[in-house]
């Protein structure tokens, strides 16, 4: 397992995994990650859609905030992932790709995109320049635009609900202990299982899960940052290193150490 941080470009991170056994809980990433199947198989899902068997080739791009999960079907599964801010990956998009890759997790299947996406992979590794990151990136986006995909149904996008449940997402995401579940429901005038459903329909996680999402977006950043693991768990409000490790690896499939480097 190896992670990478390009300099010249600091919110890209590079990644080489092998895996063999369940390693994900449902999650989402705050940036656009764009993965590739090496070697092996794996099974991706979503709240929205079936299930979807990923095999050897195939490019999976998922935008931000997009719950999801992938985890190998059998046997030895190698894969690679990037993850990119989405505005700037935005940026550097034909215009019809930029919209189609920001709105649903699309799986690829195309000769030359396993290939691309090892050469970008390979330059974030090797600490390349930003300008010849920026062409590989818009080199791979030229053939994600041609190239055909299978489309994954999103959860619904809904406003009004998400302003509504603001505060509860605020105090998820802020609070120093679990919020309890009858406080925050009554913040907005619902019943606890009326805020789970509303939680879950607005985000695609429940809503200590998507506490826990949140507390480890956080954590990758701190991380990035170099503050120390021992700080970022008590930063974040983790009752002990154990209970963060944990949490942490069921998100990551790493070890906070191993994902700070």
């Amino acid at each position: 397992m190896e992670f990478c941080r390009s300099t010249a470009l600091p919110h890209l991170e590079g990644r080489r995994s092998c895996q063999e056994n369940t390693c994900y809980r449902p999650h989402s990433h705050d940036v656009l990650s764009i993965g590739v199947i090496d070697a092996g198989s794996s099974v991706l899902t979503t709240p929205a859609s079936d299930p979807v068997n990923l095999e050897t080739g195939n490019v999976i791009v998922i935008p931000a905030n997009q719950v999801h999960a992938c985890n190998p079907r059998e046997g030895r599964w190698l894969y690679q992932m990037i993850h990119m801010d989405q505005g700037w990956a935005a940026s550097l998009a034909p215009r019809r790709e930029a919209s189609h890759l920001l709105a649903e997790i699309n799986v690829f299947n195309h000769p030359d995109l396993h290939r691309r996406v090892n050469t970008l992979n390979t330059a974030i590794h090797k600490n390349e320049t930003s300008e010849k990151i920026e062409s590989q990136v818009k080199n791979l986006f030229e053939v994600l635009d041609v190239a055909s995909c299978t489309t994954l149904r999103s959860s619904e996008a809904d406003p009004e609900l998400r302003a509504l449940l603001a505060p509860v997402l605020i105090r998820l995401g802020d609070d120093e202990s679990n919020p309890a579940l009858d406080d925050l429901a009554e913040s907005v005038g619902m019943t606890k299982y009326q805020l789970v459903r509303a939680v879950r329909r607005a985000t695609g996680l429940p809503p200590l899960a998507w506490r826990q999402n949140a507390r480890i977006t956080q954590a990758r950043r701190k991380l990035r940052e170099g503050l120390p693991i021992t700080e970022t768990a008590h930063d974040l409000g983790f009752t002990d290193q154990s209970h963060f490790h944990r949490v942490f690896r069921a998100h990551v499939a790493a070890s906070p150490g191993t994902y700070q480097g």
